[in-house]
């Protein structure tokens, strides 16, 4: 029994020396510039899974310097004017990290005495602090090539760099003018991954950042507008409205979400005190038409709103058609009332006037359509109008139009 004891103890002791050979070896072909270094990843991997070498942090940091290496390589190649593999490059550069991380933390534990005396996290700072544009790049080069996924990852592994224990209160973790413009990139990635949580993430985040802080909110605005989350887009809006008073956007999305849920004098008292401030901008004149027409059926008073706007702005096809539209639905109104009537001259009078209120509709639609030409609200409501005044030439135009689109 003690014999097969000895054995057994032999045998372990060879597999520790041989999978810690396997790490050495891993760490020569590492430095090798003509070695094979998927063969060194495949000596390490065996280390990483084997339970005398996974906790020793030799054994990560090797990992680590095995991709370090394949990117060395690859920029080698730039430097000398050759084309890089820039997958592979940005492959090695995405795989490092956690590597490197792991090595990090291993690297902490205290030694037997207690203590910590950490052998390779030096050389994992200066490492990644060289490599910090790399993780920029290989997120440029993904983004461009619509390649969003690994567009986020190296982006936010850019940012993982800056946060990591090992850098606090170095140059590196400073939220500088690049850390913000890579955090708001991180976000657009994450807007394009169908991931809503991640993007909300994101988007929350660089929104705590000056760089591009306008897109921010309107990105956010889009994401909690399309997951119907109406609590965070209000609440999203008033923000924007207080961080950007100048801009418009978040202002009349904010009156939107009013009306919509029937919060009309709301939003007739922010228009007020907007309109107020800013006189002669026609969208807030829209804005309010909006609220009298659709919140009040105050059609007199959206009248005198939509007028206003095109005061400002007599190129907006949105004022014109809403014009129009007021109008055309009085006409449409008074013809719904008359053919209730039995008295031949009281329908003729009636139909008279509105005649009368088409005609006055169709400068501002002609209008509009010449201005957007391919909007097809605009061609509808001409064409209810010809018909409404048997303009048969041109009914039978604006609906081949309609056709063709």
């Amino acid at each position: 029994m003690k014999q097969v004891f000895i054995i057994g103890l032999c045998f372990a002791t060879t597999v520790a020396f041989a999978q810690k050979a396997a790490v050495s070896g891993a760490e020569r072909m590492a430095k090798d510039q003509k070695s094979n270094l998927n063969e060194a990843r495949s000596l390490i991997k065996e280390a990483m899974n084997n339970a005398e070498t996974k906790d020793d942090p030799k054994t990560w940091f090797v990992a680590a310097q095995i991709e370090d290496a394949q990117l060395s390589r690859e920029t080698a190649k730039q430097v000398m004017g050759q084309e890089p593999n820039e997958p592979l490059m940005y492959e090695a550069v995405a795989n490092a990290l956690p590597l490197f991380i792991k090595a990090y933390e291993l690297d902490q534990i205290p030694n037997a005495k207690g203590k910590v005396a950490p052998k390779y996290t030096r050389n994992i700072k200066s490492i990644l602090s060289a490599n910090l544009s790399q993780y920029w790049n290989g997120g440029v080069y993904y983004f461009e090539n619509n390649n969003y996924q690994k567009a986020y990852e190296l982006f936010q592994q850019y940012l993982d760099i800056t946060n990591q224990p090992f850098f606090a209160g170095d140059k590196i973790s400073a939220k500088d003018e690049n850390y913000q413009m890579i955090q708001f990139f991180t976000a657009m990635a994450a807007t394009q991954l169908n991931n809503p949580e991640l993007e909300l993430k994101a988007l929350k985040q660089a929104k705590e950042y000056p760089y591009r802080q306008y897109d921010v909110y309107v990105y956010l605005v889009l994401a909690y507008d399309h997951q119907k989350d109406t609590d965070n887009l209000e609440k999203t809006l008033e923000e924007g409205i207080q961080a950007f008073p100048d801009s418009s956007y978040f202002l009349l999305n904010l009156i939107n979400l009013y009306i919509s849920s029937e919060r009309n004098e709301k939003a007739i008292g922010m228009l007020t005190s907007a309109i107020a401030k800013d006189a002669s901008n026609p969208q807030l004149y829209q804005a309010m038409g909006s609220v009298y027409e659709s919140g009040y059926e105050d059609f007199t008073k959206a009248e005198e709103n939509y007028i206003k706007a095109l005061q400002y702005d007599q190129e907006s096809p949105t004022a014109l058609s809403n014009l129009g539209r007021i109008y055309f639905n009085e006409g449409i109104s008074i013809v719904n009332e008359a053919n209730q009537l039995t008295d031949v001259q009281a329908y003729n009078t009636e139909k008279e006037k509105a005649k009368e209120l088409f005609k006055k509709a169709l400068p501002y639609f002609e209008k509009a359509h010449q201005i957007n030409p391919t909007a097809s609200e605009y061609m509808i409501g001409l064409r209810g109008i010809y018909y409404q005044l048997e303009m048969t030439k041109e009914f039978s135009e604006i609906e081949a139009k309609m056709e063709n689109r």
